[in-house]
């Protein structure tokens, strides 16, 4: 189980590491980041208590293995981190088709706009 539970420890801290530099040059924003620093912390917190690890196990029945239950926690953060991107991805598109819609009828009243301007500089 120890060794699971280090390799648990450094990917979350590698995780926070790159978060938080992604962060610095700007190719992350704020409001993105934190879902992967409060899943990254939530697993060394957990990696590094396994008393914390185990309650929880207990709590829900989930037998005598924290690696497993680790593991477990693991897939569900990833899983929640997902969808609330899926949200976000969602919002992105409709602004696009909005703003996609937007632009095209901006396109058409200029161009209207200059036919009606040749047609009455032309009489």
């Amino acid at each position: 189980m120890e060794p699971l539970l280090n390799a648990i420890t450094i990917v979350s801290l590698a995780v926070i590491v790159l978060v938080l530099l992604s962060l610095r040059r700007a190719h992350i924003r704020v409001e993105y980041s934190m879902s992967w620093l409060g899943a990254a912390l939530t697993l060394l917190i957990l990696s590094r208590w396994p008393s914390l690890l185990e309650r929880g196990m207990s709590w829900l029945g989930l037998g005598n293995d924290p690696a497993s239950a680790l593991v477990l926690l693991i897939v569900c953060l990833l899983f929640v981190v997902s969808y609330r991107f899926s949200i976000v991805i969602s919002r992105l598109k409709d602004a696009n088709i909005a703003l996609a819609q937007k632009v095209a009828m901006l396109e058409f009243r200029i161009r209207a706009l200059d036919e009606e301007q040749q047609t009455g500089s032309s009489s």
